[in-house]
């Protein structure tokens, strides 16, 4: 059976080894550096945040999707809770600024990058990674789309907006267009190495040597304009899964590949206004649907959620099999929460 569930220390391992596949599909996922001692402190935050012992700009919640027939971590995906709080948040924002001479009669609107951190406070998704033998059967939209789910059953513990960077556009030995025709510049490293230094908690290192200045987007060369705001296509499909749940780009991009940044206000998450809360029953068998949902027990410290393809009644019970509830840890009458995998035609 597949569940998602916190993080927990005994998951070091297999999380240390998923942050190592991970580093052989490229690089880009900052958040999951291969580096035990990061890795360790990530599940130390996701303890002390469950309970109540963090600062808001330490709160953090690291999930893993765990196989536990093999008992085995198999996908990690991540929240936190505000962003930007002890360290500054940069990013930048693509704008516009218009040059214009009555007397020369030119009026001319030009695309420029300003270093930003309107985003200081925001929630933000991140540290989604799946084992690649495990992309089927919709486990990549599963641990991605958890997340929303404990969002909106807990959205005291978060901001009111949420954020994710996507991955932008490098190729397969590692070169950055944008990096090279803009942060090299400023700092002299290749990109691998800026990379690794942002995902292991120095990115505020390299930002305070990049420009503050205005940079005119149409002095950079033509391989860098074209993939500002472009995701790469392996994560063209998690920012596709993020964008159907209502985050969108908003002209925002990163410092170092000019990856784009999604957002949303979590008022308006699909899961925040579709999920629903339904009452456990248990029995032997149930009715099979042709649709999928996540449900989750609601409990805060102790959250499990499952995929399941159980036929949904017209009442407010939900029909479990014993194995589902045992994984669940819910009992007779106990309330879950319920989310359609994918979006309703009808909505």
């Amino acid at each position: 059976m597949i569940i998602v569930r916190h993080a927990a220390h005994r998951d070091l391992d297999d999380i240390y080894r998923l942050a190592q596949r991970a580093g052989e599909t490229g690089i880009g996922l900052t958040s999951l550096p291969q580096n035990r001692d990061i890795l360790a402190e990530r599940i130390i935050r996701t303890s002390r945040t469950l309970a109540g012992l963090t600062e808001k700009c330490e709160a953090s919640y690291l999930f893993v999707l765990e196989d536990t027939s093999l008992q085995k971590i198999v996908g990690v995906s991540a929240i936190e809770v505000a962003v930007g709080l002890k360290e500054p948040f940069y990013n930048f924002h693509v704008a516009k600024q218009v040059h214009a001479s009555k007397a020369l009669n030119v009026y001319k609107t030009l695309d420029t990058l300003f270093l930003s951190n309107d985003h200081t406070g925001c929630s933000e998704l991140c540290t989604l990674f799946l084992d690649p033998e495990y992309r089927k059967n919709q486990n990549g939209k599963f641990l991605s789309k958890v997340r929303f789910l404990f969002i909106a059953a807990f959205r005291t513990h978060f901001e009111e907006r949420l954020i994710a960077e996507m991955r932008g556009f490098s190729d397969e030995k590692g070169y950055s267009p944008f990096w090279d025709a803009l942060g090299h510049h400023f700092f002299d490293m290749d990109f691998a190495a800026a990379d690794y230094l942002s995902g292991t908690g120095q990115k505020v290192f390299i930002a305070e040597l990049m420009p503050r200045f205005p940079v005119y987007v149409d002095l950079l060369g033509a391989e860098a304009r074209k993939v500002i705001a472009e995701v790469h296509p392996h994560t063209l499909p998690a920012a596709k899964v993020l964008m159907s749940e209502g985050l969108k780009y908003q002209g925002y991009v990163d410092i170092f590949d000019a990856g784009p940044t999604l957002e949303a206000n979590i008022a308006d998450l699909r899961a925040v206004k579709e999920s629903r809360v339904l009452k456990i029953k248990i029995t032997e068998q149930v009715e099979i649907s042709n649709k999928q949902y996540l449900v989750a027990n609601d409990q805060y410290a102790d959250y499990r959620v499952l995929l399941i393809n159980n036929q949904l009644l017209a009442t407010d019970i939900l029909l479990v099999t014993p194995q589902q509830a045992q994984a669940l840890n819910v009992q007779e009458r106990d309330e879950v929460r319920v989310l359609a995998l994918e979006k309703m035609e009808n909505n």
